[in-house]
């Protein structure tokens, strides 16, 4: 019997992280999101820093290569950037082949799509994703570097718009629309922990 695979495409902001956090401990299911940035960095001995930088955006180039399908090496492709995605692309396949997982972004629903992944989406409102933003920055920032509700929605809206960007250059596929996922879920006004808990017996 295959392995239950689990992937989460999410909007930045929107609680996807947390929500797929809770639904592999409800599921007792592994878990994978920045892990696989760490196993990268050990397998190409490259800076963790350069290696979320490239894993998390397409190539500077000017003409579309879907390397998701094929995976060949380009002359014009930045320094490193075919082995970190093409170790990523491995890493991804070789945690769905050991066990029951969720797996964040990446890609992971297109990479994985023989294996017949339950695929989510999971996206909010502008309003819930600031406050959430908030609530976060707040734990994580020194008093007085905090960013303003304008900076923050740019920064949400320039992140988003780099994943969908990295989505659509790797797939041919575009970012969130929904025909690309089994289910889409709105966190706007539900947190994401509860939701896992009804989503859990929907994957069961």
């Amino acid at each position: 019997m295959s392995n239950k695979i689990i992937t989460i495409g999410r909007e930045f902001g929107s609680g996807g992280r947390e929500f797929g956090r809770k639904l592999a401990e409800l599921l007792g299911f592994a878990y994978y999101d920045r892990e696989i940035i760490s196993e990268i960095v050990k397998r190409t001995s490259l800076s963790e820093q350069y290696v979320q930088n490239i894993a998390e955006h397409k190539p500077v180039i000017s003409f579309p290569i879907h390397t998701g399908r094929t995976f060949l090496t380009w002359s014009v492709m930045p320094d490193y950037g075919q082995s970190v995605h093409s170790e990523q692309h491995n890493i991804i396949r070789e945690a769905a082949s050991k066990s029951n997982c969720v797996i964040v972004g990446r890609g992971a629903d297109y990479i994985l799509r023989d294996e017949n992944p339950f695929r989510i989406f999971i996206y909010s409102s502008m309003e819930s994703k600031l406050q959430r933003c908030k609530l976060n920055q707040s734990r994580d920032y020194d008093k007085g570097q905090e960013l303003s509700d304008k900076e923050m929605v740019k920064r949400i809206e320039q992140i988003n718009k780099s994943r969908a960007d990295y989505y659509e250059f790797y797939t041919g596929q575009k970012w969130g629309d929904k025909s690309n996922y089994d289910i889409c879920i709105n966190t706007s006004f539900i947190t994401p922990e509860k939701i896992a808990e009804a989503v859990k017996l929907l994957v069961c």
